[in-house]
């Protein structure tokens, strides 16, 4: 496993090792004391899985008063998956990084808590998993407007869709935002 450092603190994507012979491929997608060896110290309480189609747009989305680390993995398609700080005493406020995921490249990327999540399906279909470091709740839904102008995010495509709770998200600047840092701040 290889781990790639983003502008952003504690955001990184990880590379893993698969193994193929002419029975398919083998990958092991988590192992805990691994993950620590690359600073990864969090413990996952929830696992999610996402099918979506091409051109879906799921985000920006945070928890508040239990906000999520999430390992997102795509394991079937590609998506373009994107981190945005959304601490407001942090250095790196209101900036974003994006990475494309795909079942080729075996990549996962981490985004810590403190950050707003979202992608856009690129494939045709896609199958999106995710390790959570808090339990979803549903009353502490938050989110941020796709398109917000001051984030200026560079989405890959140009027609999206979109939930219609998506839509009514928030600007940045109009958005309930947390203080907190990352775990290793």
């Amino acid at each position: 496993m290889k781990i790639i450092k983003t502008k952003l603190h504690d955001v990184n994507i990880f590379e893993l090792d698969s193994f193929s012979d002419n029975r398919g491929l083998f990958m092991e997608s988590y192992q805990t004391n691994r993950y620590k060896k690359f600073g990864l110290d969090y413990e996952f309480v929830q696992d999610n899985i996402v099918f979506s189609e091409k051109n879906v747009l799921r985000g920006l989305h945070y928890q508040l008063e239990n906000p999520q680390g999430n390992l997102v993995q795509c394991i079937i398609g590609e998506i373009f998956d994107i981190a945005v700080d959304i601490r407001k005493d942090s250095p790196t406020f209101g900036e974003w990084v994006g990475f494309i995921l795909n079942q080729n490249n075996k990549r996962q990327l981490f985004i810590p808590p403190g950050f707003a999540h979202g992608y856009n399906v690129l494939s045709n279909e896609c199958v999106v998993i995710y390790k959570c470091t808090n339990y979803y709740s549903k009353d502490d839904e938050y989110g941020i407007i796709w398109n917000d102008p001051l984030l200026n995010i560079k989405w890959k495509g140009n027609s999206f869709i979109i939930s219609e709770k998506d839509l009514n998200n928030p600007t940045i600047k109009n958005a309930v935002l947390p203080k907190y840092g990352t775990k290793n701040e």
